[in-house]
């Protein structure tokens, strides 16, 4: 697996498609990154497991 992927997932503010890039040196990681189309923070939880990896994202504002 490489050092950095690209994945896509879906804003939850505004829904469009955007790309994230995730560093695949660490198993888990939490981190905000603003959407590249309405530039609202974004909560992205990255789990990685051997060649899986596991993206979510969530508004800034959820609990």
């Amino acid at each position: 697996m490489l050092a950095l992927e690209c994945r896509q997932i879906g804003c939850p503010y505004c829904g469009e498609k955007i790309e994230v890039q995730i560093d695949c040196s660490l198993d888990q990681q939490q981190y905000i990154e603003d959407c590249s189309v309405c530039c609202q923070p974004i909560t992205l939880l990255v789990a990685i497991d051997g060649e899986e990896i596991s993206l979510s994202a969530r508004r800034d504002d959820d609990c």
